[in-house]
């Protein structure tokens, strides 16, 4: 690739890593040059991690951040390879009774992945599949304090009690013209035992571990917001083994600290990703580097053993 405007860049032998708008960044990016991208976008204003105008979650409403993520669907449809996939993990989200929604206070849950999908069929994508990750209400409770969840509740007025919510990943394909190349995604029985995809396959994910992700105390600032979400690593390996290929291209346009990445490099891709918290650019171009270490030694401690 060419010479990149980004405010700062980090390289490894396998991975490179950009402090920019995303949306700026995938614009640079070649035609069909990405195999597969899986992400956790800001949910909308959910939280809000920088307080860049390029930062997707400052934004008034959900319309606003739809209209700014629209741009970078489109773009994802350009770089993805023709027959290749999306991944967006997201959730529903929560309507607070201090918000305003048709000229009045209320509350609910809003259908934040429905949105996401809206927006990827107007870029050219087609819905492809949706999986559902189960969450424990327990420790939803626990951290959120949700009414709609607490016991007592329940036995004041159930009318307010709710179930909790659970994660999703919605997953977008890019269809190929007529003539167009595709590269298809092979595995066999020893890399995709059939027991795995059984389970694989079903439309909830049961058994996946929401505590499994990289330390985020180390890219935490001083006076930084309370709500750094990295993915869990389990969830990403379950994606990029599933629809890549060894040596294929991951991209992230929101790198957080890096989880994506540093789950491809430990799965032999390759990767791309921008972030654009200078803190978490920063912490996430150390993890990609002590990733691609990692595995490097571990290839050569196979290669020795062939």
């Amino acid at each position: 690739m060419a010479q990149v405007r980004c405010l700062n860049e980090a390289h490894g032998d396998r991975w490179s890593a950009y402090h920019a708008d995303c949306v700026d960044l995938v614009r640079q990016l070649p035609d069909g040059s990405v195999d597969l991208s899986v992400y956790s976008p800001p949910f909308a204003g959910l939280y809000i991690y920088n307080d860049s105008v390029a930062d997707m979650g400052n934004c008034a409403s959900d319309d606003e951040f739809l209209r700014h993520y629209g741009y970078l669907a489109s773009e994802l449809y350009r770089v993805t390879r023709p027959g290749r996939l999306v991944a967006v993990h997201c959730k529903d989200l929560v309507y607070y009774r201090t918000q305003m929604r048709g000229g009045k206070a209320t509350a609910g849950i809003r259908d934040f992945p429905g949105a996401l999908i809206r927006a990827h069929e107007a870029a050219g994508f087609d819905f492809h599949s949706r999986i559902t990750i189960w969450r424990c209400p327990v420790r939803e409770m626990t951290k959120t304090k949700a009414h709609g969840l607490l016991y007592k509740q329940l036995r004041g007025d159930a009318s307010f009690s709710r179930q909790g919510l659970p994660e999703y990943f919605v997953i977008f394909r890019k269809w190929a013209a007529e003539g167009e190349e595709v590269r298809p995604v092979t595995h066999t029985f020893e890399s995709f035992p059939l027991p795995q995809w059984q389970e694989w396959a079903s439309p909830v994910w049961m058994s996946t571990r929401e505590t499994d992700v990289l330390n985020v105390d180390a890219a935490r600032a001083p006076g930084d917001e309370r709500h750094i979400c990295p993915m869990p690593l389990d969830l990403t390996e379950r994606v990029v083994t599933m629809w890549s290929n060894p040596n294929d291209v991951v991209l992230s346009p929101f790198m957080g600290i890096g989880s994506e990445g540093v789950v491809a490099l430990r799965l032999k891709r390759r990767f791309i990703g921008v972030e654009l918290k200078d803190s978490y650019f920063r912490q996430a171009a150390r993890y990609l580097d002590q990733a691609d270490r990692s595995s490097a030694q571990l290839f050569d401690v196979a290669e020795a053993a062939d």
